[in-house]
C-alpha cells in the first residue's frame, strides 16, 4: 500500500506521519488489496480536517472527519475508511459466492434433458 500524506496550512511532523501510518495499518489488516491511500490534513482556524481516499480495484473510497483536535480527526477518518473497506470486502465476497444461483442450478432440471 502506497501512502501519500499532504498537509494544507500544516507541517507534517514525524509524529503525525507515524500516527497516520499506525492508524492505516488496520486497513491493511482488514483488506490487503488496497492500491494506495491519499491523506490530506487541513487546519482552518479552530477546526482540523482529515480526508483520506483509498484506491482499491474498481472503486475509490473517500472518508473525512472534522474535529477540534488533529489526532481525533485522524482517528475518525481512519475509522470511517475502515468501515467502508470492510463493507466493500463483504460486497465482493457476497457477489463472488452467489449460493442462490448454485442451488437453483442443482434443483432445476436441465431443459434439454426434459424433452
Amino acid at each position: 500500500m502506497n501512502l501519500h500524506l499532504t498537509g494544507l496550512r500544516l507541517d507534517i511532523t514525524p509524529a503525525i506521519r507515524d500516527y497516520v501510518n499506525a492508524k492505516l495499518v488496520r486497513i491493511n489488516r482488514h483488506f490487503d488489496h488496497v492500491i494506495d491511500v491519499s491523506v490530506v490534513l487541513t487546519v482552518d482556524k479552530l477546526s482540523h480536517k482529515g480526508e483520506a481516499t483509498a484506491r482499491v480495484r474498481g472503486k475509490d473510497l473517500h472518508a473525512e472527519c472534522i474535529d477540534p483536535d488533529m489526532y481525533a480527526a485522524i482517528d475518525g477518518m481512519a475509522d470511517r475508511l475502515d468501515r467502508q473497506l470492510v463493507k466493500y470486502k463483504e460486497q465482493i465476497k457476497d457477489h463472488r459466492t452467489d449460493t442462490d444461483a448454485i442451488s437453483r442450478s442443482a434443483v432445476e432440471p436441465n431443459a434439454e434433458g426434459s424433452r
